[in-house]
């Protein structure tokens, strides 16, 4: 509604997974200043952890990207990943239900991508798309493209926005609380609360401390999740009351344990089980780590040195993995954080006008 209150046209267009999962997928698929044709480039924006397509539009027509791309002449669609508010249904699950909330970042990068492209480039006749991540948006590519080698022909580049892959060396308050309960399961699952994730009380006292006693910080970001583990930069947050009203969009419990084992094994792998399930699942003690090397398709870098989830270092480390880096750009901007990426009001001048002239290259 947002976007058609902007005077753009907007389609909700829904998916089915391989496993099930029914996905809400958005289009914008002209503007107003160059009106509908055919044929039009394709660009696919996936939003990152606890966030939804509305990520893309919170800033608005001439600063949003799925509105600039739009105006330029691209046919844009923003996925949704399994479990946030726009995907919350199965054609068999319960949301409700436990078994609906099985999955973590990696079943939306080996489901809930392939099945959103397919969709997409079938509807459009294209044969390939432009795709824009950010933070998981990243994260579930690097599996689609690596475990299911084939997707790279139907990616012209890859455009990553605070890419999360390794991360140990992130400095990140949320991250550090959990990491000593990766191995205990089920200690960590009664902290945060067993399936979805929302945000239990005892969790913000461990991660939100330091950050809610200091009378510096807007006192909403301490009642949002995603800044605690995000990170926040008071300069920019001219827009708190949007992005809290669509944040957090949800997920499961499971994607939060994922990247906390991240962190604490340094290692971009698949979700561990511990080694009885492990042993049946992988047939090894440990799980697989995520094949970068088959990562063929183009990718260009951008990234932030006060990122708390996507550490200058960790880029790093993946950027050296990716056969195929084209672009690599850290921010020349110090306080640049990971939500800065969608909602900064400088974030035009400092990524979006080379983010643009990226996806025009191809």
């Amino acid at each position: 509604d947002k976007v058609r209150s902007n005077g753009y046209p907007m389609e909700v267009h829904s998916v089915e997974t391989q496993d099930g999962y029914i996905l809400g997928v958005h289009r914008i698929p002209y503007s107003p200043s160059n009106g509908p044709a055919a044929n039009k480039p394709v660009v696919f924006l996936q939003h990152g952890l606890l966030c939804s397509s509305n990520d893309w539009v919170i800033l608005g027509p001439g600063k949003g990207i799925a509105y600039l791309l739009s105006d330029l002449g691209y046919d844009v669609w923003m996925g949704n990943a399994r479990g946030n508010s726009f995907s919350k249904n199965h054609k068999k699950l319960n949301p409700k239900k436990g078994d609906f909330w099985e999955f973590s970042w990696h079943e939306i990068g080996y489901y809930d991508l392939p099945a959103m492209i397919d969709y997409v480039l079938a509807k459009t006749g294209q044969s390939s798309l432009n795709y824009v991540g950010h933070s998981q948006g990243t994260t579930s590519f690097f599996i689609m493209t690596s475990l299911r080698p084939e997707y790279n022909s139907k990616i012209r580049a890859m455009h990553a926005l605070a890419p999360v892959a390794f991360m140990s060396n992130m400095p990140n308050p949320f991250f550090s609380a959990l990491s000593p309960f990766v191995q205990k399961e089920n200690i960590l699952k009664k902290l945060i609360g067993s399936f979805e994730f929302l945000p239990s009380s005892k969790m913000f006292s461990l991660a939100g401390q330091t950050l809610c006693t200091d009378q510096s910080i807007v006192q909403g970001v301490c009642s949002s999740i995603l800044f605690l583990i995000a990170g926040f930069d008071q300069e920019n947050m001219n827009l708190l009351p949007e992005i809290l009203d669509v944040t957090p969009a949800g997920a499961s419990i499971n994607q939060l344990i994922h990247y906390a084992q991240s962190y604490t094994s340094g290692k971009f792998r698949q979700y561990d089980w511990g080694v009885t399930k492990n042993l049946i699942k992988y047939t090894s003690l440990s799980p697989p780590d995520y094949p970068l090397n088959k990562i063929t398709a183009p990718v260009n870098l951008y990234y932030a040195n006060n990122d708390w989830l996507a550490a200058v270092k960790d880029v790093q480390i993946l950027a050296s993995k990716l056969p195929n880096l084209v672009y690599n750009k850290m921010v020349p901007f110090h306080k640049f954080n990971h939500l800065d990426f969608l909602w900064a009001i400088n974030v035009y001048e400092l990524v979006y006008a080379d983010l643009i002239a990226n996806i025009q290259k191809y």
